[in-house]
């Protein structure tokens, strides 16, 4: 039997980590995209050298500041397709080795947590999806308790994802995650023995 891959997407503040952190619990190797992009960026990352040449301003103690950078390219298309374009390869890299990783240990699946998912067309390498969502206003609670996040922040990442309805529309699955912990467990692990993923 092949392995299947997952793709896990949901917009911010939907419960991603807190889903991937489930399946991983359930023995699923999960990679995460955040992840990734943290790691091509901090000292001695894929991405450091071209970035800085792009923008000099980011390079702090060898590393790129994500923050400095996010500041640089927020509101400006161009400066964000030009990052784009160094980042998603690299990306692209890392995933396919996690991928190498989780076949050669015959894991049964492999999460891919992305959250542009559908916006960046990583769906088609996926062989199923799943979509985490909770009401608009858990959503917002959970953003704006985060260190250095407002209001005015918050719309303008909303403005880049796609809106929550089509992403659960795209999506084959879609998992509450907007009571409790437990709650979120019971229906991801319901839907991973129904895909004959989990053992029961």
């Amino acid at each position: 039997m092949s392995m299947m891959i997952v793709g896990l997407t949901g917009s911010i503040g939907m419960g991603k980590s807190t889903a991937a952190r489930i399946l991983r619990g359930f023995g699923f190797p999960v990679y995460s995209a955040d992840k990734a992009v943290h790691d091509v960026l901090k000292k001695g990352g894929a991405a450091v050298a071209p970035v800085a040449r792009l923008f000099p301003e980011a390079l702090k103690r060898g590393g790129i500041d994500r923050k400095i950078l996010g500041r640089t390219v927020f509101g400006c298309p161009k400066k964000l397709r030009q990052l784009e374009k160094i980042i998603h390869p690299l990306l692209r890299q890392a995933e396919q080795g996690f991928l190498q990783k989780a076949r050669k240990a015959k894991a049964p699946g492999a999460i891919l947590e992305i959250p542009l998912l559908f916006e960046t067309g990583a769906e088609k390498r996926c062989d199923i999806t799943l979509c985490v969502t909770a009401p608009r206003a858990v959503q917002k609670s959970r953003v704006l308790s985060r260190a250095g996040m407002s209001e005015e922040k918050l719309r303008a990442i909303l403005k880049r994802q796609m809106p929550n309805a089509e992403k659960i529309r795209k999506a084959n699955y879609a998992i509450p995650t907007g009571t409790s912990l437990e709650s979120t467990e019971k229906h991801l692990r319901k839907l991973f023995l129904k895909l004959a993923l989990l053992d029961k």
